[in-house]
């Protein structure tokens, strides 16, 4: 069943809107309450909205399931790796082995409050990635998969 216009063009215009604070949220986790799950959620979300306004042929068209799969993958495999890494180096498995390193995610952390540094986390910001996208690529599947039940069925 296809929505009106009105619907389509109101999931179209939000998308993007939902889409940035879904990463907003992931890339703030170490930061706020949030993180990589919560971030991807709402990501998802977003695709649910544009699964929900377009018919499940225009859906199916646009969103690929196996894409979805590969990013859910991906995004397990980035988080594994991220915790190997450690191992790697001669550190415990998820050892933080990025903070106060001096590179892109290890600016050292000033005594007291942090004053919204993004990159004072070490690798945590590369988890949460991994854990939004598979959030993400996850639950989009599964809300293609229910909605393909009910295109068989026919309601």
């Amino acid at each position: 069943m296809r929505m009106s216009k009105i619907v389509r063009t109101g999931s179209d215009l939000m998308y993007p809107f939902i889409f940035i604070f879904g990463w907003y949220v992931i890339m703030h986790g170490h930061l706020t309450p949030g993180g990589g799950f919560q971030g991807g959620a709402v990501v998802a979300t977003g695709a649910a909205l544009v699964i929900v306004a377009y018919s499940y042929q225009e859906v199916n068209a646009m969103i690929k399931k196996a894409i979805l799969m590969f990013q859910e993958s991906g995004g397990l495999v980035l988080f594994i790796g991220a915790g190997l890494a450690g191992m790697i180096l001669g550190f415990p498995f998820f050892y933080n082995w990025l903070a106060n390193s001096g590179s892109l995610f290890g600016m050292s952390v000033i005594p007291g409050p942090n004053p919204g540094e993004l990159n004072t986390a070490g690798f945590l910001p590369l988890m949460n990635i991994a854990v939004g996208t598979e959030v993400w690529g996850g639950l989009t599947i599964v809300i293609l998969y229910m909605l393909s039940g009910v295109e068989k069925e026919g309601i």
